[in-house]
């Protein structure tokens, strides 16, 4: 008698490489999140309860858009989602500001949300009927190949010599604010 291994069920978002991802950084994010609840009671509660949702809130929305008819419909659940992607960049920010996190961790983090907002930008661009929709043959193939597009900008330009006309002396200031 063969033993064959057991069927396996897969659903088809599973199948996507940005779905996979976004479940790599909720499983990157809860050790911190977790590790945070214990060490600062109160002190960090909304920001760590927005980036646990928001980072859900990211996949779940994958999970919902690919399970629409392509569309317009479609392509409203994967802006969503990199809505949601984009707000984890910012919660991680907010624990870094308060000094709950180290920068070089945080980035670690996102560094996974700059690779999901580019794919989700590119399966917005291939759903959105009011853009130019995208061939099959100029989709990204691999995740390497996805960038975030022009409608989807990740990392703004900003020239560092002036900004607001006047030139930009780094003092410890944040970049943008007046004196």
């Amino acid at each position: 008698m063969s033993s064959s291994p057991p069927p396996t069920a897969r659903f088809d978002h599973e199948k996507l490489d940005v779905y996979q991802l976004e479940l790599a950084f909720v499983a990157w994010v809860t050790p911190i999140l977790s590790g945070l609840k214990n060490s600062a009671p109160g002190f960090h509660r909304e920001v760590c309860n927005q980036l646990d949702r928001a980072s859900l809130s990211a996949l779940l929305n994958t999970d919902e858009g690919n399970g629409k008819r392509p569309g317009k419909q479609r392509a409203r659940f994967f802006d969503d989602a990199r809505g949601s992607a984009v707000e984890c960049a910012a919660c991680l920010d907010g624990l870094v500001a308060k000094q709950l996190v180290i920068q070089a961790e945080a980035t670690e983090g996102k560094v996974m949300l700059v690779r999901i907002v580019g794919m989700l930008c590119k399966l917005v661009d291939r759903f959105d009927q009011s853009t130019d929709r995208l061939r099959e043959d100029e989709f990204a193939s691999s995740p390497a190949d996805c960038r975030p597009s022009s409608l989807c900008s990740v990392e703004p330009h900003i020239d560092e010599q002036h900004i607001g006309g006047q030139p930009f002396e780094d003092e410890g200031r944040e970049r943008g604010r007046s004196r």
